[in-house]
């Protein structure tokens, strides 16, 4: 079939990735640090710079950067959160052609170093590899705010199975009723509002659930213990509409030591890299409030 229609651009968006900011709260001794990659994007009336290249309407990239870097101090870098919905709202409401903007946050943490038992005043040592994550999106009609976590690795030596499964004629793999479970969890969830939220006391409280329900839930599958981690973090937190929930399996599999006259009682294992299973789950409330362009990219 020979398609005659008119060429159109259907979509477009553009941004400046990946502002690496750090910064310092330092009002006393005891200094405080935020370490954060932003990455801007906007939408807009910018139709024409893609089809006419006629750039009135485009705010350079390079300004975003400097934005970005500015309101690092001024309204200041504490909850992500708050940073990036001040941000999202400064470029909806100050620059004509904006109509949506969405800003990603990652922040990576850091800990204090201690010496003779005290923690040091200014100095830290890098945590990792996991990373908090916001996503928020501004529009004229309202705002969203994505929080989560991605890297975060976790692993159990047993407590963990997988059998029972569907077999066809290409089936190779045995069942187990023990195994290493093991996987990097991507975490993202929805708030219902963006007032009054204590984003940081939030943001523990469900990375703490998030380990408990992995540790404590014994699995039959990686897509029961996403079920009963974002179930859990729903019922916890009332605040929440929506998770969703990324874990690779990344498998370890029993090395043969018996070539060698050894036994390997379920001790030595080979952690294989790829390929992996890739599992994902999205909980919802009945009763949550849509999600309007919370997860547009």
């Amino acid at each position: 079939m020979a398609l005659t229609g008119p060429i159109v651009l259907t979509d477009n968006r553009y941004g400046k990735s990946e502002n690496r900011i750090v910064r310092f709260h330092k009002e006393n001794a005891r200094h405080e640090i935020r370490d954060v990659n932003v990455s801007t994007t906007l939408r807009g009336d910018f139709a024409a710079a893609y089809t006419d290249g006629d750039q009135r309407h485009v705010l350079p990239t390079d300004s975003q950067k400097n934005t970005a870097f500015v309101f690092a101090k001024k309204p200041g870098l504490d909850a992500i959160e708050d940073y990036a919905l001040a941000l999202g709202r400064h470029f909806v409401e100050t620059i004509g052609p904006v109509t949506s903007a969405r800003i990603d946050v990652e922040s990576f943490g850091w800990q204090r170093v201690s010496v003779d038992g005290a923690e040091h005043d200014h100095t830290w040592v890098r945590q990792g590899p996991e990373v908090r994550t916001a996503a928020v999106t501004v529009t004229g009609e309202g705002a969203w705010v994505l929080g989560g976590v991605k890297d975060l690795v976790l692993l159990k030596s047993t407590g963990s199975e997988f059998a029972d499964f569907l077999v066809d004629e290409y089936t190779t793999l045995a069942p187990t009723r023990d195994r290493v479970l093991a996987t990097s969890l991507t975490v993202a969830w929805r708030f219902a509002e963006t007032g009054g939220v204590d984003w940081d006391a939030t943001y523990d409280g469900i990375r703490a659930t998030l380990l408990e329900l992995f540790a404590t839930t014994y699995s039959k599958a990686v897509q029961q213990t996403l079920y009963a981690m974002g179930h859990a973090v729903l019922e916890r937190f009332p605040v929440l509409a929506e998770i969703r929930l990324t874990a690779p399996n990344n498998h370890h599999f029993g090395y043969d030591l018996a070539r060698f006259g050894m036994l390997n009682a379920d001790e030595v294992f080979w952690a294989a890299d790829r390929p992996y299973g890739s599992i994902h789950a999205t909980l919802a409330r009945a009763d949550a409030p849509d999600a309007g362009s919370a997860w547009q990219p």
